[in-house]
C-alpha cells in the first residue's frame, strides 16, 4: 500500500481524499453556521429560533437544504437559461476552491503556495461574476440593479482589503499564509500576533469583509425593501441554495483570513499550550459570531454612505498605513516590531 501511494495514481488518490476532506469540513461547517446565525439573531430579538427539527433544532438547516433540493427549479420565460443556471454554480464553486490555500495547521493545507495571498485575490475578484451573471440573466430590472450594486461594492472594498494585506506582507516578507502565521509565533503568545502592530487595520479589515461578502449592514445588493431581494429574486430551489451556500462559505473564508492574518492562525494564545487546528477553528467560530452579531444589531447603510466609506475613508487610511508600515519595517522601529522578516518571526 505504501508503495502504491508513491506512484502517480496513489498521489492522485491522496490529493482527491484531501480535497474531499476540506470540502466535507466546509460543508458540514456550513450547516452549523446557518444554524448559529439564526440562533444568534433570534437570541438578540428575544425569540427561540430553530428548535423543532432534531435536538435543539440542529437538523433545521438539513431540512431546509432538502426542501430546496426537491423543489422545482423555476426559470423565468425571458431569462438566458444557460447563464441563469451557470451563475449560482460559479458563485458556489469559486467560494469553495478558495479553501485550497487555507492552512489549518503547520502542514495541513491542500496547496502550500508561495503566492497564496494572490490566489485568494484572484478567486475573490472572479466571485463578482457569479452575481453579475445572475442579475443579468434574470432579465429583470431589480436583479440587474442588485448585481450592479454588488459589483461596485465588492470592487470598492477589495481595494481596501488588498492594501491592508499589503501591510501584513511587508511585515512578513512573504505571500504564504504559513509564513505569515509563523512570523506571529513567539514567547509572548497572543501579544506576538499581528493584531497588535496592525491594530487599526483589524477593524478596517473586519468592516471591509462585511461589505465584501454583502453582509449586514452592507447587504445593499439584496436589500429587500428596495430591490425585492436583489439579484436572487428570480432564483428558487437548488440555484438559490447554491447562491446562499456560496455566500456563507465566503463569510467563513473571511473569518479564516482574519484569523491567519491578525490572530495567529493555529497558534495558541498562551505560551506553553500546544498549537493546533482546534485553535484555528475556534478563532474562526469567534469571528463568525461577531459577523452574526453585527447582522443582528447594526442598521443598514444607505448605498451612497457605503461607497463614501469605502473610497473616502478606508482607501486613504489603508494606503497611508502601507506607507507607515513600510517606514517602520525598513528602520526596524521597536526592535523589528513591524519587521518580522528581519527578526526571524
Amino acid at each position: 500500500m505504501a508503495e502504491f501511494l508513491t506512484t502517480g495514481p496513489g498521489i492522485a488518490l491522496i490529493i482527491v481524499v484531501q480535497c474531499l476532506a476540506v470540502i466535507a469540513f466546509v460543508m458540514i461547517s456550513l450547516l452549523f453556521l446557518v444554524y448559529g446565525d439564526r440562533k444568534i439573531w433570534a437570541a438578540v430579538q428575544m425569540r427561540r429560533g430553530p428548535n423543532v427539527v432534531g435536538a435543539w433544532g440542529l437538523l433545521q438547516t438539513v431540512a431546509d437544504a432538502l426542501k430546496y433540493v426537491v423543489k422545482e427549479i423555476v426559470i423565468p420565460a425571458g431569462a438566458d437559461k444557460t447563464v441563469f443556471l451557470l451563475a449560482p454554480m460559479l458563485a458556489f464553486v469559486l467560494a469553495l476552491i478558495s479553501w485550497a490555500v487555507i492552512p489549518f495547521n503547520d502542514t495541513w493545507v491542500l496547496a502550500n503556495l508561495n503566492v497564496a495571498v494572490l490566489y485568494i485575490f484572484a478567486i475573490g475578484s472572479l466571485e463578482v461574476y457569479g452575481v453579475i451573471m445572475g442579475g443579468w440573466a434574470s432579465n429583470s430590472k431589480y436583479p440587474f440593479l442588485g448585481s450592479l450594486r454588488s459589483a461596485a461594492q465588492m470592487i470598492s472594498y477589495e481595494v481596501s482589503i488588498g492594501l491592508i494585506i499589503i501591510g501584513i506582507i511587508i511585515s512578513t516578507g512573504s505571500l504564504n499564509f504559513g509564513d505569515i502565521v509563523r512570523a506571529q509565533d513567539g514567547n509572548l503568545g497572543l501579544f506576538n500576533w499581528y493584531w497588535l502592530p496592525h491594530l487599526p487595520m483589524v477593524f478596517l479589515f473586519f468592516i471591509s469583509a462585511l461589505a465584501e461578502t454583502n453582509r449586514p449592514p452592507f447587504d445593499l445588493p439584496e436589500a429587500e425593501s428596495e430591490l425585492v431581494a436583489g439579484y436572487q429574486v428570480e432564483y428558487s430551489s437548488t440555484p438559490f441554495l447554491l447562491f446562499m451556500a456560496g455566500e456563507y462559505i465566503a463569510i467563513f473564508l473571511m473569518c479564516a483570513l482574519i484569523t491567519l492574518l491578525f490572530f495567529g492562525g493555529w497558534l495558541s494564545p498562551i505560551p506553553g499550550i500546544a498549537d493546533g487546528a482546534l485553535w484555528m477553528v475556534g478563532k474562526m467560530a469567534v469571528f463568525f459570531f461577531l459577523f452574526a452579531m453585527v447582522k443582528a444589531i447594526v442598521p443598514r447603510y444607505r448605498y451612497d454612505q457605503l461607497m463614501r466609506l469605502g473610497w473616502k475613508v478606508f482607501l486613504p487610511f489603508s494606503l497611508a498605513w502601507v506607507v507607515i508600515v513600510a517606514f517602520l519595517a525598513q528602520y526596524q522601529v521597536l526592535g523589528g516590531f513591524w519587521a518580522r522578516w528581519a527578526v526571524g518571526g
